[in-house]
């Protein structure tokens, strides 16, 4: 059963009315035009959390040092990876030798980039002191040696064919690295953005390395005051974490733009396994079955999401188009919740922990309400991102929604799921064990060939299904919606930030948008 969608959105609308109404006295003055040379300012509905690649791992962050930082691989659109700062060789299969590219490996201070500044990366990611969420990934790397100032050999403890595709962390200088610069609040890369200052948590301004074009990174918390900074002209650009009634809203306006593009972000329900109740497969899968995933993605995302039975999309090259995924089936829940001792007068409680962002605040709310129709009942738990992603990553839930962002690789199964993947060796957050899961990971990760290696990862996806340590919900659309003097921006399945190597100002000025005279 879905709220009826009226009442989903009612708050919502009410809330944005007033808030227009309110600002429109003063609305005039955010729609002038600016001066040639002005800051291109992106909306933000969460503040980056650190601006050092080694730590990085929510997704602002993530984005945001990809601006920041290069590294010496990237994925193309088949989530294969490709040379970025290197080619490289696979000499055998525990050896491989990446050799820099030429190009664009100027650091920001002006220092060349050298393979000494990609083993002094790696050395400290994998050094046990640094406590790097990254060191789980690269934990087979037995040895890293500089070859000559464009030559770098990585020697493994066993072998594993995806090597390659693990190094996506951002290089940095040896020697600042070595002085231990704090990178976290004042980064130096070699990639395309600059950074010029965070003067506080809501404003970050970075500058473009080809034509000095400033951005602003402005964190501005709740969606229906980005909208309105949107149209008022005090921001140029924002990408997702917007109500779909405000997308359609904000494409009525005659001064704005808005795109949408398919997504491969992993949104899911994660649970855990410690739990007296919750670590119960019935109740999980009683939960799953209670979940109307598809009216939630008519009505909640208007149609912006696509259903998802694994993290890998079933277009990726070890996805699983055949898997089936839980059905709405609110009758079969109840049967499992009978069969496993609850009732009316003993009802299944939980506690559900998600974000303070409105939109993750009326999912989850929609989420309780289909729960309770099978006699679930949920308590719903938000806190800012920071103390929860802290929450989630200490292991303090019982059911917590979240997504996996720019996954490419299949070894996600393994860093998620392994029992040895426990934090802080990887992200294994719910406890989840199966020793047969873990064999089969171990040797996905050492098969050789890569259609031998795709069955043993739909095995694995196979596993994760019956036992449900996540309950998969979809792959969320990405929408982006700016200014129309705004021009050059890509949406990327991913969600990354990488269309801002091209964005650029107009020479007309905002529009006066007539709703907010």
């Amino acid at each position: 059963m879905l709220i009826d969608r009226a009442q989903v959105f009612s708050f919502a609308g009410i809330l944005f009315c007033l808030l227009l109404a309110a600002t429109s006295g003063f609305a005039l003055t955010g729609c002038q035009s600016r001066p040639n040379g002005a800051a291109i300012r992106f909306g933000l509905a969460s503040a980056p959390v650190t601006l050092d690649p080694r730590y990085s791992t929510d997704a602002i962050s993530s984005r945001i040092n990809r601006l920041l930082y290069r590294q010496l691989i990237d994925f193309d659109t088949a989530s294969q990876p490709v040379p970025a700062l290197a080619d490289w060789q696979k000499l055998s299969p525990t050896h491989f030798r990446f050799v820099l590219r030429e190009e664009q490996r100027v650091f920001h201070d002006g220092t060349r980039l050298t393979a000494h500044d990609v083993k002094a990366t790696f050395d400290s990611v994998l050094n046990g002191n640094n406590v790097s969420p990254h060191q789980a990934t690269l934990n087979m790397v037995e040895q890293i040696i500089v070859i000559d100032e464009d030559t770098v050999d990585f020697y493994l403890n066993a072998p594993d064919p995806l090597f390659p595709g693990y190094l996506e962390v951002g290089i940095l200088p040896a020697v600042k690295i070595k002085s231990g610069h704090p990178f976290n609040t004042q980064p130096v890369g070699s990639g395309a953005f600059r950074f010029l200052d965070w003067p506080d948590r809501d404003r970050l301004r970075l500058q473009r390395i080809s034509d000095q074009q400033v951005f602003e990174f402005l964190y501005v918390k709740e969606e229906n005051t980005r909208a309105l900074k949107l149209m008022r002209g005090e921001i140029d650009m924002l990408q997702n974490d917007i109500d779909a009634e405000l997308v359609r809203f904000l494409g009525e306006r005659p001064n704005l733009t808005v795109m949408k593009g398919a997504g491969s972000n992993f949104s899911y329900l994660g649970f855990n396994l410690k739990d007296p109740l919750t670590g119960r497969l019935a109740v999980r899968q009683a939960i799953a079955y209670a979940i109307d995933r598809q009216a939630i993605v008519t009505h909640l995302f208007s149609g912006r999401a696509r259903l998802a039975n694994a993290i890998l999309t079933p277009d990726h090259w070890a996805g699983h188009p055949d898997l089936p995924g839980y059905d709405y089936a609110p009758d079969k829940a109840r049967q499992l919740l009978t069969q496993n001792g609850f009732s009316k007068a003993a009802p299944l409680r939980i506690t559900y922990k998600t974000s303070n962002s409105p939109f993750r605040i009326r999912l989850a709310t929609i989420i309780q309400n289909q729960l309770a129709a099978v006699g679930i009942e949920v308590s719903i738990q938000t806190y800012d991102w920071g103390t929860f992603y802290g929450d989630i990553k200490a292991g303090r839930f019982q059911m917590f929604s979240l997504a996996w962002v720019g996954i490419n690789l299949p070894d996600i199964f393994r860093q998620v799921f392994h029992s040895q993947s426990i934090p802080p060796n990887g992200a294994n957050r719910g406890h989840y064990g199966n020793p047969r899961l873990d064999a089969l990971l171990m040797t996905a990760r050492d098969e050789q060939d890569i259609m031998r290696q795709a069955y043993l990862y739909r095995e694995i996806q196979e596993i994760l299904f019956q036992e449900l340590p996540y309950v998969p919900l979809w792959y969320e659309d990405h929408v982006y919606v700016a200014r129309k003097n705004v021009q050059g921006y890509r949406i990327h399945r991913d969600g990354n930030y990488d269309g801002l190597v091209d964005v650029y100002l107009t020479d007309s000025p905002h529009q006066q948008d007539e709703t907010a005279q």
